[in-house]
């Protein structure tokens, strides 16, 4: 006997454009010169049609591929509605042994989010009333791919901007030097004062000397937290920088699937858990997570991707956790994943805050056309 939601077919998109001079940011990782994205399209028997984002890992392509080889194979057939059921099978059979490790899982997230965007269309409900929450208004900061390395004059004039649009927390881009770094925190605290949250994400780019200069110049300007100093895997800078001060670590948007997040939790080391939807194993792993990091009190910042389907599903998931922090908005310019793709992913209101989607599912129209115009560009974003 047919199943009414059996998932019937899955289609992953690679989708890149290249960035024109005056919408390229430099910072820990290097300079942006395009921006990539994988949508995952998952059709069911009976007509339904979900959408999810797989976060691009650097290679487009290859993500895609493995959805739209090895993971629908797995899937196709499998009751569209038994998020956890999908989630085990791909687990079980594709990363647990020998598998594509850190590619699967964030190839996987595509297709889960999908999942739950077709859960919602099919009652009617909104994400965030699936996952048991209500419509709230959560706190959002200025960030993305934005306010990187540049002079200060010019950076206080972007967050003049975004203050003016109501922003009241925005994440500066460290990494660089640390005169220069420090000049551009200074400057931009100088400004705007104590009433701006300021937070600072050096993307990998310091070392422990540099933890040990910087954290302490960090707090004397009231930095909220030092994002990602060292790479995801390097546990034992974590634990040194923590001993440097008092100034909050913050990392997860590398950390992949709950099991990872438990051994970032009893290290003990980082206060600020950032988990991506589109990369850690989607929206079911995710409130996995969230509940297990509530546990410990530790509050859920997301890292969020680089189209509105993730923007606007860790809204929702934001909306559902009784550990919520800041929803982090993309303030990149001439992003077309954000403009383009889909409808409005949110708006910031006067409290500089957003507010969940309030249509079934995550709640946005999906232009497929533009994947049609936008093929993938293969080769690094970053130079």
């Amino acid at each position: 006997m047919k199943k009414p939601a059996q998932i019937k077919d899955v289609k992953a998109y690679p989708s890149s454009f290249p960035l024109a001079p005056d919408s390229t940011v430099t910072l820990g990782i290097g300079r942006t010169v395009k921006r990539d994205a994988v949508i995952v399209k998952v059709l069911t028997e009976d007509g339904l049609i979900g959408f999810g984002e797989s976060h691009h890992g650097r290679c487009p392509g290859a993500v895609a591929h493995l959805v739209n080889t090895t993971l629908r194979q797995l899937v196709v057939g499998l009751d569209a509605f038994d998020v956890v059921g999908v989630w085990n099978r791909i687990y079980r059979m594709q990363l647990s042994s020998h598998g594509m490790g850190t590619a699967a899982v964030i190839a996987m997230s595509g297709i889960d989010m999908a999942l739950w965007d077709i859960r919602g269309k099919a009652v009617g409900w909104p994400l965030y009333r699936l996952f048991g929450g209500s419509s709230r208004p959560i706190p959002a900061y200025a960030g993305g791919v934005s306010l990187g390395y540049q002079e200060p004059g010019s950076l206080v004039e972007e967050v003049g901007a975004l203050v003016e649009a109501g922003y009241r927390a925005v994440k500066l881009r460290v990494g660089d030097s640390s005169d220069r770094d420090l000049d551009r925190v200074a400057a931009v605290r100088k400004t705007f004062g104590d009433d701006l949250t300021i937070l600072v994400d050096a993307n990998t780019g310091y070392s422990v000397d540099d933890t040990r200069q910087m954290i302490p110049e960090f707090e004397s300007y009231r930095v909220g937290w030092l994002e990602e100093p060292f790479p995801a895997h390097d546990r034992r800078s974590y634990a040194l920088a923590a001993g440097y001060g008092n100034l909050p670590l913050a990392a997860g948007e590398n950390c992949y699937t709950r099991f990872e997040f438990s051994s970032l939790i009893q290290d003990g080391i980082i206060q600020i858990l950032q988990p991506d939807l589109s990369k850690t194993g989607g929206p079911t792993e995710a409130l996995r997570i969230a509940a297990m990091a509530s546990a410990h009190k530790l509050p859920i910042h997301p890292h969020t991707s680089i189209t509105g389907l993730n923007m606007a599903a860790t809204i929702h998931f934001l909306a559902a956790i009784d550990n919520s922090g800041y929803f982090e908005a993309d303030v990149s310019h001439n992003n077309l994943f954000r403009d383009e793709l889909v409808s409005a992913p949110y708006t910031l209101d006067a409290d500089g805050c957003v507010h969940p989607i309030d249509k079934p599912g995550i709640g946005l129209e999906v232009d497929e056309e533009f994947l049609a115009k936008y093929p993938v560009i293969e080769g690094p974003a970053y130079v």
